[in-house]
């Protein structure tokens, strides 16, 4: 993140969303450490699957390729279209309790997740799992810039990134170590991690009111989201279907429909779901352009490699795990300034 990226943050920050007195308040450093188990849990769980993937086949043996495939697409594009949702639904209220319900949410669904008995139960979790992410992501953010004075915000926000991106490269490393006990152990293990979570985060974040802000759209929500998974269900659909038939033209038509009247929404609306003023800021329109198709192809190749290694190779998942973790760790940026105080 930029100096001028951390500037803009800080206008954002309301006078009244400054923490109030607590007992037993943590200090700015312990926020951030408290906040930092809810990215990690978050963003592990973006590319820790992808490993797991060739043993729940094993054992939901009916299920096609493209049928398991969504337990990895449900949970990004609900992450994803809910992300600045819930961002700003959070804003109207307290950011120290927004955060415990994600986490709490995240936690249940892994539960759920181990428990699941079929595909469909599985991928429906996943949607919850996303949906607790989604709403731990931006309260975190919230909490920090709350928590921290201005000057230090900007090294506060660069750890808390660079802790996420850290989760998500060790994301196919941790998931081979788990499998090899039992893929289950993959959402199994979010669950402690979780209820720890809870419970110091209860006991020691401070209180962060929310302001009177307009409520986001829930329509727009919809169609952002309605629109990605007809986009991402005709593409996976496409192999088996062709790119002609009924249901993969049906499934663009209604993506592109439903992105189109996203993004007049945004364009005229005055409470915008997603404000178009941000487009006028190069670096973020820059970053955009760039971090969608690499994201995309980033992704695709975690899920390939561990695929081949696993069905082709035969490799283990531990070794298919260790064989990808250098890739990802590589690309995470090394920078990372910890803040004082």
């Amino acid at each position: 993140m930029s100096e001028v990226e951390a500037e803009t943050i800080d206008l954002v920050v309301e006078p009244d969303a400054r923490p109030r007195s607590r007992v037993a308040t943590a200090t700015p450093r312990q926020v951030l450490a408290i906040v930092s188990v809810g990215i990690c849990l978050a963003n592990l769980d973006l590319f820790i699957v992808n490993v797991g993937l060739p043993n729940i086949a094993q054992e939901f043996r009916g299920a096609s390729l493209e049928d398991l495939s969504w337990i990895l697409n449900a949970y990004a594009i609900a992450y994803a279209a809910l992300l600045v949702f819930f961002g700003r639904l959070a804003e109207r209220h307290s950011r120290n309790l927004s955060f415990l319900l994600g986490v709490a949410l995240f936690t249940a669904a892994s539960a759920a997740c181990a428990l699941s008995s079929s595909v469909e139960f599985l991928v429906v979790s996943r949607v919850a799992q996303a949906a607790g992410a989604a709403l731990m992501t931006p309260t975190s953010i919230g909490l920090l810039l709350a928590s921290f004075p201005p000057e230090q915000r900007a090294g506060a926000v660069r750890t808390w990134t660079a802790i996420g991106g850290l989760a998500a490269a060790l994301g196919p490393l941790a998931g081979g170590v788990l499998v090899t006990f039992d893929w289950r152990w993959i959402f199994i293990v979010n669950v402690p991690i979780g209820v720890v979570a809870l419970i110091i985060g209860w006991l020691k974040l401070p209180e962060v009111p929310g302001h009177d802000v307009p409520r986001p759209s829930s329509w727009a929500a919809l169609l952002v989201t309605s629109g990605i998974g007809a986009l991402t269900f005709a593409i996976v659909k496409a192999n088996d279907w062709g790119w002609s038939s009924r249901g993969v033209v049906l499934g663009l038509a209604v993506a592109t429909v439903s992105l189109a009247a996203f993004a007049w929404h945004c364009l005229r609306s005055r409470n915008p779901f997603v404000d178009p003023a941000l487009f006028a800021v190069r670096p973020f329109t820059g970053a955009s352009l760039v971090m969608a198709p690499y994201s995309a192809a980033f992704g695709a190749m975690l899920l390939s490699c561990a695929l081949w290694e696993q069905t082709v190779w035969g490799w283990s998942a531990l070794k298919t795990g260790l064989a990808i973790a250098p890739g990802p760790l590589m690309v995470r940026s090394p920078r990372c300034c910890l803040p004082a105080g």
